[in-house]
């Protein structure tokens, strides 16, 4: 049996870090860690070493752009996805630049998260 990945979700929505966690069982995936902020977020992200992390990009204490330049800078081959309510189109090619493996406007559907996930799997 293949290892499971590591995931760490990181959304300040607690709806929306229930709807990653449901809409991603089907894969082998063990979660890590939650995060509300990104805090936490990068806490959790050096005492997990996750594989993969979903981020969102607007958060109480650090906002997720400096959060995914921290996590890059600690661990350059993690696979990040940005899922954000922020869909212009600067935020997002800022986010791939930083490092991100994909990049997921707000509100998704359980298929769109899936065909996003699927990609940075690659």
């Amino acid at each position: 049996m293949t290892q499971k990945l590591k995931l760490l979700i990181v959304d300040d929505s607690f709806i929306i870090r229930q709807a990653i966690k449901k809409y991603l069982k089907k894969y082998n995936l063990e979660v890590v860690g939650t995060a509300e902020n990104g805090k936490v977020a990068l806490e959790l992200f050096e005492k997990t070493n996750p594989d993969i992390v979903t981020l969102d990009i607007t958060m109480p204490e650090i906002d997720g752009l400096t959060v995914l330049e921290e996590m890059i800078k600690i661990n350059n081959s993690v696979k990040v996805m940005v899922v954000t309510a922020l869909t212009d189109k600067a935020t997002g090619l800022k986010a791939i630049k930083l490092g991100a493996k994909s990049y997921l406007p707000k509100p998704f559907t359980e298929e769109k998260l899936q065909e996003s996930f699927d990609r940075i799997l690659v």
